[in-house]
């Protein structure tokens, strides 16, 4: 099942997330062709439903392989690993469809202080500006930041108290339903944090005597600016 994702994740946890690989694709692809040639050789012309039980036992082993590969991510570990142990059921889901803000829960890389600080280079530090903690990663909006305390109650309800990424993706190939609330609180919190981050970078982008001011001093200033 093929979907689109950030282009932003690293290759393995973006590959993981989306469910294909290139390689993965051309390595079933090579091996249906020289299974077929073979048997074409030997005068043997396989049905329809031969060739699809073919290519889904290559399938199987393709997968085997890569989740072998994926024993030791060299990037993107914390997606990998939580989607490694039901890489299987992530591949054959009938439900759920990944979206950009999903994909940022997921794999890390989007409007988080830490991802935004060590990464993109766009804040001065890695901190949350919703509560105030020292570092606002994926996991820390998903599970720990209490400005989301609502929001996360619909994914609860669905996963349990157990917010953890390995759990939380058991929950969605487990059920439609758990697929819909991580991609609902992804939808709106994400949605509230590019906003905020929009008007951070709005502030810092404006003239200096029109920045945000705190304290004694921007009273001050507020009562000189024109009406």
């Amino acid at each position: 099942m093929v979907r689109a994702v950030a282009a932003t994740a690293p290759c393995q946890a973006a590959s993981a997330v989306a469910g294909v690989r290139l390689d993965l694709e051309a390595r079933i692809l090579a091996s249906i062709f020289a299974w077929r040639k073979e048997a074409i050789a030997r005068d043997f012309w396989p049905a329809p439903q031969e060739i699809r039980a073919q290519r889904e036992e290559v399938r199987q082993e393709a997968v085997e392989w890569w989740s072998t590969r994926l024993e030791h991510p060299s990037a993107g570990v914390r997606t990998i690993e939580a989607i490694r142990p039901v890489l299987q059921q992530w591949l054959d889901r009938e439900h759920g469809v990944l979206t950009f803000r999903l994909v940022q829960i997921l794999s890390g890389h989007g409007c988080f202080g830490s991802y935004l600080y060590k990464i993109a280079r766009r804040e001065p530090t890695p901190v949350c500006h919703a509560c105030g903690a020292g570092e606002d990663t994926a996991q820390h909006t998903l599970a720990e930041c209490p400005t989301w305390e609502a929001e996360r109650q619909e994914v609860i309800a669905q996963v349990g108290p157990d917010l953890s990424l390995p759990v939380v993706v058991r929950a969605m190939v487990a059920s439609k339903e758990g697929w819909e609330a991580l991609l609902s609180f992804s939808e709106h919190v994400l949605n509230e944090k590019e906003a905020a981050e929009r008007e951070r970078e709005a502030q810092a982008e404006a003239p200096p005597m029109r920045r945000r001011r705190t304290g004694r001093r921007r009273a001050a200033h507020e009562r000189n600016l024109p009406p």
